[in-house]
């Protein structure tokens, strides 16, 4: 695959009124989602729940790619058909999660350091070969009394553009993720001057791994106050706060940026990504690649029986379809409670 191939996929990760479904969910954090149902997670029961997101009808209108785990790229539909296979007929493009998560950092309380380099090559060769044409890496912030350190947060960018740099060469779109966890309570300002930090330390460690930005995807956090902030911004401040952010960060060539919904409620997400497509023009376009925010309420309507795949697929294509209004513009607060 050439660079322009690298932008092709890229560029169509970012569609207009598209995104991107997370259905990477390591078995650890897929068990507690099921067991919140009194689901038991085994095997076949997650392979059940990702059939019914993937089949659900009329997705490939709101849905560009699905960002898959290492158990679920392998698996199949009732049919026999291979996940990605399924994916690709759709036009939908599979992706891969390929971190293999948060460690914490040796010398540094309460900070962490994103394993999963060692072998990396080797394992997207295989993706390659099993349909996969994006990945996700994801590195972890956290905000806190003294922390983060420069060194945290120098070390993950690093592994961030490693890995970006491995993905290019085996000619796979890198979703490069720097979460800055909305735990805490921390303020909407606290979060942007963390952010600025964490995306200009990103940015020049792309840099010096020559990263093709045009054939890459940032997947950021929005620039909000913690959950435990007294004072919470609205809507409109978060929006403003965060384009804000990124047009001072973020290079112009970069094809598109992807929100993680990071613990918001799904009309929080949608409603803040709303209204940063309002504030046009803007250099890259803004999109979402969201798990909870796109199936918490498919979760719980499902409940894990089979009687009710019908009413998981609906609130799927129902939070799909209002943040596909959100890449406009178009959501409004509320719409999720008429909308059927």
């Amino acid at each position: 695959m050439s660079r322009s191939d690298l932008e092709r996929v890229a560029t169509a990760m970012v569609a207009k009124d598209k995104g991107l479904l997370a259905a990477d969910e390591s078995n650890t954090t897929i068990a507690k989602r099921l067991d919140k149902i009194g689901s038991p997670s085994t095997e076949e029961q997650r392979r059940s729940y990702r059939e019914l997101l993937f089949t659900t009808p009329g997705i490939a209108q709101w849905i560009s790619g699905v960002i898959l785990y290492d158990e679920t790229i392998r698996q199949k539909t009732r049919d026999g058909v291979p996940f990605p296979d399924y994916l690709v007929k759709l036009g939908i493009i599979p992706g891969i999660k390929v971190d293999t998560g948060a460690k914490p950092l040796a010398g540094f309380h309460g900070e962490t350091i994103t394993e999963g380099l060692d072998g990396l090559r080797e394992r997207l060769i295989e993706y390659y070969k099993l349909g996969a044409r994006f990945a996700k890496w994801r590195a972890v912030i956290d905000i806190g009394e003294g922390i983060p350190s420069h060194a945290a947060i120098e070390a993950n960018a690093h592994a961030l553009a490693r890995y970006a740099a491995l993905c290019q060469e085996q000619d796979i779109v890198p979703i490069v993720e720097p979460e800055v966890l909305m735990d805490g309570g921390h303020t909407l300002e606290r979060c942007d001057a963390v952010t600025s930090g964490v995306l200009t330390e990103v940015f020049a460690q792309l840099d010096r791994q020559r990263i093709h930005l045009e054939g890459m995807i940032l997947k950021p956090n929005m620039v909000i106050a913690g959950k435990k902030c007294p004072t919470q911004p609205s809507a409109e401040q978060v929006a403003a706060a965060t384009v804000r952010c990124l047009k001072r960060h973020v290079p112009a060539a970069v094809a598109g940026i992807m929100f993680l919904s990071g613990g918001q409620t799904p009309a929080q997400a949608a409603l803040h990504l709303s209204l940063m497509n309002r504030l046009g023009p803007l250099p890259w376009q803004l999109s979402f690649s969201y798990g909870r925010a796109l199936q918490e309420a498919a979760l719980a309507a499902w409940g894990g029986k089979s009687a009710n795949v019908a009413a998981g697929q609906k609130e799927f294509q129902k939070w799909s379809r209002l943040n596909s209004l959100a890449r406009s513009g178009g959501f409004q607060a509320g719409m999720e409670q008429q909308a059927a």
